[in-house]
C-alpha cells in the first residue's frame, strides 16, 4: 500500500526552487565520513573550516556540515524545521556573512535530506515502510545531543549556541532541558509551543483572514473541514497552503535560496522529497497519532537553565505570536527576551535572518 501526502509545514517550497537550478546529475554523491579530528589541530587555532560528511550515531549515518572562517569563533548548532526540511542544502549561501563571526553547524535530522539518502530508500512511502522505520521526537533529540557532543569535541568548545526553527524549536528545547550543560544560550524562531493549540489558532486566524479577504472558495474548504483536531492528515496540508499564501502578501523580502552544488543531484533530490514526505506523515500521523500530538511545551518545558531568546514574526499564521507570547510569559530562565519582527511570517525572510544574527551577536556580549 503506497501513501502520499504533501508536507506543508516545510520552511520552503523545495521542489520549485530546484527546478530553477542548473541540470542535476543522476548519480548519488559519494559517501564520505566526517573526521573527528579537532579543528585547531587540522587548520590551526584560528584557521577556517569547511567540512561536510557523515558520522555514525545511534545506529545510523547522520549528515553534518561545519563551516566558518575561524576555529576560534563561537559555534551555532542549527536545528532545522519541517520535520524533514534540512537547511544544509542552502547553508553556504544563506550564512556566508555569518561565518566571519560564527562557525555554522547544520545537521540533517533522522529521515531528512542527506541522512535519509544514506539510510533509507527513496520512492513511494508505504505503510509497511512506515511501520518498520521508527521516527520519534525522542530519537531525534538523542541524535541531536550526540551531534552536540561530537561538535564540542571537534571544535574544542565548552558550550555551543543552539538555534531552532518551527519543528526544530521543539527539538532544540528538549535538547536544552535534557543537557543544558552543552549550551550557552538558545535562540528560537517561529517557536512551536503546543501542537493542538497552535493548529487551532492557525485555523481560526486563517479562516478569519479568508473571510475578510472575501475568498469564499478557500473559506468554504476550511469550514467544510471543521476546526482541528483532524483524523485526516491532508487537512493540515490544506491549511498550511492557505496560510502560506496569505503570509506571502503580509511579509517582506523573502530570502534567496541557493542550493549548494554538493546537493544538486537527482539522487539527492529524490531522497529530499522522500524524506520530507516520510517525516511529515510521521509528524501528523495517519490517524492523528503522529509525534506532533504530544508537543505541549507550555505544560512540559517551562524551566530553562540557560538564557532564552524567542524571535517571532508578527504575521506568522502557523506558529502565531499570540501563542508564542503566552509561552514566553510562563517560561523561567536566567534571562529571556522576546523579539517581534514586523512584516514577517513563518517562512524565512531577510528581516528575520538579520534579526537572528543581531540577537546572536548581542547575546554573546552579555
Amino acid at each position: 500500500m503506497s501513501i502520499k501526502y504533501s508536507s506543508c509545514i516545510a520552511l520552503m517550497l523545495h521542489l520549485v526552487i530546484l527546478q530553477l537550478l542548473v541540470p542535476k546529475t543522476a548519480a548519488a554523491s559519494e559517501p564520505r565520513s566526517l573526521s573527528a579530528a579537532p579543528c585547531s589541530e587540522v587548520y590551526g587555532s584560528a584557521g577556517a573550516i569547511d567540512e561536510a560528511g557523515y558520522i555514525d550515531i545511534n545506529g545510523i549515518r547522520l549528515w553534518l556540515s561545519i563551516k566558518g572562517q575561524s576555529c576560534a569563533n563561537p559555534v551555532v548548532l542549527f536545528v532545522h524545521g519541517g520535520p524533514g526540511n534540512p537547511m544544509s542544502i542552502f547553508s553556504a549561501a544563506l550564512y556566508q556573512e555569518w561565518e566571519k563571526d560564527f562557525t555554522i553547524v547544520q545537521w540533517d535530522q533522522r529521515a531528512a535530506g542527506k541522512t535519509y539518502e544514506a539510510n533509507l530508500e527513496s520512492g513511494e512511502i508505504t505503510s509497511e515502510m512506515l511501520d518498520a522505520t521508527p521516527l520519534s521526537l525522542n530519537l531525534i533529540v538523542q541524535d541531536g545531543l550526540a551531534v552536540a557532543d561530537f561538535v564540542t569535541k571537534k571544535l574544542t568548545k565548552n558550550k555551543l549556541i543552539i538555534s531552532g526553527t518551527s519543528w526544530g524549536s521543539v527539538v532544540a528545547v528538549h535538547m536544552i532541558t535534557d543537557k543544558p550543560e552543552f549550551f550557552q544560550f538558545y535562540v528560537g524562531l517561529s517557536q512551536l509551543v503546543n501542537y493542538h493549540a497552535n493548529l487551532l489558532d492557525s485555523y481560526q486566524k486563517v479562516l478569519l483572514k479568508l473571510q475578510q479577504n472575501t475568498d469564499e472558495q478557500s473559506a468554504d474548504i476550511l469550514e467544510s473541514m471543521g476546526p482541528p483536531p483532524w483524523n485526516n492528515p491532508r487537512n493540515f496540508g490544506k491549511l498550511r497552503k492557505m496560510s502560506r499564501k496569505l503570509e506571502a502578501g503580509l511579509s517582506d523580502e523573502p530570502v534567496e535560496l541557493q542550493v549548494a552544488k554538493l546537493y544538486q543531484t537527482e539522487h539527492y533530490d529524490a531522497a529530499y522529497n522522500s524524506g520530507e514526505e516520510f517525516s511529515f506523515i510521521k509528524f501528523v500521523g495517519l490517524n492523528a497519532d503522529g509525534m506532533a500530538q504530544a508537543i505541549e511545551l507550555d505544560k512540559t518545558h517551562l524551566d530553562f537553565k540557560i538564557p532564552v531568546y524567542l524571535i517571532q514574526g508578527e504575521e506568522d499564521l502557523l506558529t502565531s505570536a499570540d501563542i508564542t507570547k503566552q509561552y514566553f510569559a510562563k517560561l523561567n530562565a536566567p534571562y529571556k527576551n522576546y523579539i517581534s519582527v514586523t512584516r514577517s511570517g513563518h517562512d524565512p525572510n531577510k528581516k528575520m535572518f538579520a534579526q537572528q544574527l543581531q540577537v546572536l551577536q548581542e547575546a554573546l556580549k552579555k
